[in-house]
């Protein structure tokens, strides 16, 4: 078989580019590769969907570095397919390697979206509610697999509201290891109280071992994380539903 592409594999390869870059915000570069055939299109089969990306943005804040996608073998619905257009007939696995920058990573979390999403954590300690309202959250990369978090929090405990900052050092679970906390420091606000540290605790616990997470139709399962410096790499495992339509991609 010649290196060139077929016809059918680079039309279709382009019209999912098109989908999808007009779903994203922003791209510096994507590139899809579907791998079928005008007879495997017929039958409703494709081999592949390999999936390469630098500088996408999702959600005007969310930028991903460079994410690299792979899926196995997928059935689709061979009358769309002709007209240039993908549809699953069933969920598809694939693996992905997604590289997120300690710049992006900020950039995310001053977004509104993210700074919604952390209005009132509320935690439960010996019984009363404690609420944390996040008002700034750094993080840095310094290598090593570590990863530093700086910020300040509204603390409403009693009927008190006061400004609590802090530090913490902490290393990512990866396929090999947990979670670890390796310190954790009060910068602002006079302290906190060893129950509330411990209910904190157990919420930054439940928060790092998350295991997967979610972006339209795919679910990320978390399986890797390695720390480099200045940039976080995630090696994850995914089941796409659907490749997004026209419909979802209108204005």
């Amino acid at each position: 078989m010649p290196d060139e592409h077929r016809l059918e594999e680079e039309f279709l390869s382009q019209e999912a580019e098109r989908r999808i870059s007009e779903k994203l915000d922003g791209a510096e570069k994507i590139e899809i590769d579907i791998q079928t055939d005008l007879l495997k299109i017929v039958q409703g089969q494709a081999d592949g969907v390999s999936v390469a990306g630098q500088g996408l943005v999702i959600e005007k804040d969310v930028r991903v570095q460079e994410i690299k996608l792979q899926t196995e073998s997928i059935n689709i619905n061979p009358l769309s397919a002709l007209f240039g257009q993908i549809e699953l007939n069933e969920p598809v696995d694939a693996v992905a390697r997604i590289i997120l920058t300690e710049v992006d990573m900020n950039r995310t979390l001053a977004s509104d979206f993210v700074r919604s999403k952390l209005q009132d954590v509320d935690l439960d300690v010996d019984g009363k509610i404690v609420s944390f309202e996040a008002q700034k959250i750094e993080i840095f990369l310094p290598g090593d697999g570590k990863i530093e978090c700086r910020g300040k929090v509204l603390l409403k405990e009693k009927g008190n509201t006061r400004v609590f900052g802090y530090t913490a050092i902490a290393r990512p679970r990866t396929h090999s290891q947990p979670a670890m906390l390796e310190s954790f420091n009060c910068t602002e606000g006079g302290g906190i109280s060893i129950e509330v540290a411990t209910a904190l605790m157990h919420k930054a616990k439940e928060l790092m071992n998350i295991p997967y997470f979610k972006w339209e139709d795919m679910v990320f399962h978390i399986k890797d994380i390695k720390v480099e410096t200045g940039s976080l790499v995630l090696l994850v495992e995914t089941q796409v539903r659907q490749i997004p339509s026209s419909e979802i991609l209108s204005p």
